[in-house]
């Protein structure tokens, strides 16, 4: 089994993507600005969540990668919400989807640290 067949990591890496081309279409003071910041913050989740499962026989490195994942995942959601709010991005539909995508992947993200912190073969 590789990271690539974690359903986190697939939704992450999608999302990634998803937020670099819509970093694209925003106004061009809020390419360097916000929008570095979201695309920083979104690619984050799915690299720690790679760290993560290359440090997986180390239940604490882990968690550590899982829980900075998930910490990446709220900020990019704060940075959607922002330009959201700020007019930068006014796509409506984009905005939603984007929106709750990142809460599933949060809710994702959460239940699969808990899973790894009570199920991890160091604890058998």
């Amino acid at each position: 089994m590789s990271y690539k067949d974690l359903e986190i990591y697939k939704l992450a890496f999608k999302l990634a993507i998803e937020i670099h081309k819509m970093t694209l279409l925003i106004p061009k003071f809020e390419i360097d600005e916000e929008g570095s910041q979201i695309r920083r913050s979104s690619k984050s989740i799915g690299a720690n969540i790679v760290e993560g499962y290359g440090k997986r026989t180390y239940k604490n490195d882990f968690l550590r990668s899982l829980t900075i994942a998930h910490s990446e995942c709220d900020e990019t959601i704060y940075h959607l919400d922002m330009l959201f709010e700020t007019k930068s991005l006014i796509d409506i539909n984009k905005y939603n989807l984007l929106q709750t995508e990142y809460i599933k992947l949060s809710k994702m993200i959460y239940n699969f640290s808990q899973s790894v912190y009570s199920n991890h073969l160091s604890d058998k």
